[in-house]
């Protein structure tokens, strides 16, 4: 009886969850039927339930390309960088504006810099196609002033990566901000009070008060980003990148995109996607483990 008078209450909740659950079935469970095609050698005028079977021959032809394990170290590179740089740049700002008393400057900052999260990477590219061109961009213009020769940062392939980090770092740093500073809030403010009696510096206060205070927080997102290790940024590059640069700009979600759609090799680009999809559960499901362990993170 109590569980049906429970089940009877919570039935608003599962009506109003309803709508979410169907679109996950529909656009992230549905569309799995197609990782058949991984094993087939797919025939468009057949379909998947027609074209012939081929085994493990498309995942074989994959091992073989001669530029895969390059696509796979540009992939682990850059989503790598983007990672760490998007843990220290978060936390060093969020430690910057926590030291700023005025109210009024701390939320026109946070405002400011928040921005380009809600912008989408087709208007970003947009921007950036603009500011970083070799001729007419602002940067370097502003670099010519200063003396130094023009730098094509998206068609120089040494550049280009770092070009996506700090791009990336740009446009997602705002977000993690205002995380790390709801996370400064629940630290103790009379824990500061103590070190300034006891004479601490402002440096001091911030290496065993704040740092430790939110060490839990940076643990915890920097171990789940573990997840998306092989996640490059398929909208940022795809809307950046060229020929010139697929040394080190090629990214495996980019690999799939020209073989499956541009190549039409749908098998082989399933294969692919299906490879790195098995590698991403493995990390997420090891990222929750460490993240319980070392931030007492816990899903369920």
């Amino acid at each position: 009886m109590l569980q049906r008078k429970k089940f009877s209450n919570e039935i608003p909740l599962y009506l109003m969850l309803a709508p979410a659950v169907v679109l996950v079935l529909i656009y992230s469970y549905a569309p799995m039927v197609g990782l058949v095609m991984g094993f087939q050698r797919v025939l468009p005028g057949k379909g998947i339930f027609g074209s012939p079977w081929v085994g493990l021959e498309n995942f074989k032809f994959v091992f073989e390309m001669p530029t895969i394990f390059q696509v796979v170290w540009n992939t682990i590179r850059i989503a790598g960088l983007k990672a760490i740089a998007g843990v220290a740049v978060p936390v060093t700002v969020a430690l910057m504006l926590n030291n700023v008393t005025s109210h009024a400057f701390k939320r026109t900052v946070q405002t400011v810099i928040y921005l380009p999260h809600f912008l989408s990477w087709i208007i970003m590219a947009g921007i950036l196609l603009d500011i970083l061109s070799p001729s007419e961009g602002i940067v370097n213009r502003a670099l010519g002033l200063l003396g130094i020769r023009p730098i094509f940062f998206l068609g120089d392939d040494r550049i280009f990566p770092w070009t996506m980090v700090v791009t990336e770092v740009w446009k997602s740093f705002g977000f993690g901000t205002i995380v790390y500073l709801a996370a400064l809030t629940d630290i103790d403010p009379t824990l500061y009070e103590a070190a300034v009696v006891d004479g601490a510096s402002r440096w001091q206060q911030t290496r065993y008060i704040t740092l430790p205070g939110i060490s839990g927080t940076i643990i915890m997102l920097s171990t789940l980003s573990l997840g998306n290790i092989l996640n490059a940024g398929f909208d940022q590059i795809f809307n950046l990148y060229s020929p010139l640069v697929y040394r080190t700009g090629d990214i495996i979600d980019t690999l799939v995109y020209r073989t499956g759609i541009l190549n039409n090799q749908y098998g082989i680009a399933t294969a692919v996607g299906l490879l790195k999809s098995v590698v991403s559960l493995l990390l997420i499901g090891i990222a929750y483990k460490l993240a319980a362990k070392w931030a007492d993170y816990r899903i369920f």
